[in-house]
C-alpha cells in the first residue's frame, strides 16, 4: 500500500457522507482522478451522492475491501466502533484516516488495534465547516485554503504521510500541520469548542429575540456558530472535557473581572482590562 503514489489511481472510501465526508468525496472527484466509494447508513444520502457525482459507487460497511484509503467522517465513538466491528473487511495494508474534531479518543483506541491487524490508522482533522450539516450542505471547495491537521502515531510509515500530504495538497488545503493528539485537543478546545459554547450561550439572552434593527457585524460574528449539531458537539465536548473545562474556567474568570469592574464603576480597572485585550489581539496579529 505505502509504495503507492498519489499520481496512481487510488480506490478511496468515504464513510459518512455528511458535510465533512460529502465535501471530501466531492473534492476527490473534482480535483483528482481517484475512484470514490461512499458508505452511509442513509439510503437517501447515498442516492443523492450518486446522482450528484460525488461518488462512483455506493458500498455497504462490510464491502470496503477494494479501498486503498478510507476516510471516516463520523462521530468519534462511531468511528471507533465501525473500525473495530469491520476490521476484517479492509484491504490488508490499507490506510485509515478519521476526520472528527477530537483526536485522543480515536487515536488511542485505533492506532495499535489497526497496526495489530495489518492496517495503518492516522488521525486527521480538516479545519473547515459551515453552520449546517448533512450532504446537502457539502461542497467540493469547502477545504480550499483550510488547514489539515494530522496526528500520526510515532510508528506511522513515512510513505503514508507523504501520500496524505500530497493528496490534501491536491484537494486545495492551504497547510498541513502534524502534531500529537493531546496538543490538537488542547488547542482545539480554545480555537473551536470554546467558540461554539460561548456563541451558543450568548444567544440565550432574553435580548436576542428583540435584536433586529439593533445589530450589525459584531452580533453576526459572535453568533455565527450558535447554530450547531447538538448531538455531535455534545460528544466532542465530552470527549475533550478536561481541556474544554479549563478554557471555560479561564473565560468565566475573565468575564467576572469585567463584570466586577463595571459593577463597581471602576473606570481605571475596566480600561486596563479592555486595553489588555486589545494589546493581546494586536500582538497575535503582529501589528
Amino acid at each position: 500500500m505505502f509504495g503507492l503514489k498519489r499520481e496512481r489511481t487510488l480506490c478511496v472510501g468515504v464513510v459518512g457522507l455528511g458535510l465533512i465526508g460529502g465535501s471530501m468525496a466531492k473534492a476527490l472527484k473534482k480535483y483528482t482522478g481517484h475512484l470514490v466509494y461512499g458508505c452511509d447508513i442513509d439510503e437517501g444520502t447515498l442516492s443523492e451522492a450518486l446522482a450528484d457525482g460525488a461518488i462512483d459507487e455506493a458500498v455497504a460497511e462490510n464491502d470496503l475491501s477494494m479501498c486503498d484509503l478510507v476516510f471516516f467522517a463520523l462521530y468519534p465513538q462511531q468511528t471507533v466502533a465501525f473500525v473495530r466491528e469491520n476490521i476484517r473487511q479492509f484491504r490488508p495494508g490499507a490506510l485509515l484516516v478519521d476526520l472528527c474534531g477530537v483526536k485522543r479518543f480515536p487515536v488511542e483506541n485505533l492506532t495499535d488495534f489497526c497496526a495489530e491487524n495489518g492496517l495503518c490508522f492516522i488521525g486527521g482533522h480538516p479545519m473547515a465547516g459551515r453552520e449546517c450539516w448533512g450532504f446537502s450542505g457539502s461542497d467540493a471547495d469547502l477545504y480550499k485554503g483550510a488547514s489539515m491537521i494530522l496526528t500520526p502515531g510515532e510508528h506511522a510509515p513515512a510513505p503514508a504521510l507523504e501520500l496524505l500530504e500530497g493528496l490534501f495538497a491536491d484537494l486545495g488545503f492551504g497547510s498541513i500541520t502534524t502534531t500529537t493528539p493531546a496538543a490538537h485537543d488542547s488547542m482545539i478546545a480554545f480555537t473551536s469548542q470554546l467558540c461554539h459554547v460561548v456563541s451558543n450561550a450568548y444567544v440565550k439572552s432574553p435580548s436576542s429575540r428583540d435584536h433586529h434593527g439593533f445589530s450589525a457585524g459584531s452580533y453576526r460574528d459572535l453568533t455565527r456558530v450558535a447554530r450547531l449539531n447538538a448531538p455531535m458537539w455534545t460528544e466532542l465536548f465530552l470527549d475533550n472535557a478536561d481541556y474544554l473545562s479549563d478554557e471555560l474556567g479561564t473565560i468565566i474568570k475573565n468575564l467576572q473581572d469585567y463584570k466586577d469592574a463595571i459593577d463597581e464603576g471602576d473606570a481605571e480597572r475596566l480600561e486596563r482590562l479592555l486595553a489588555d485585550g486589545d494589546r493581546i489581539k494586536r500582538e497575535i496579529e503582529g501589528r
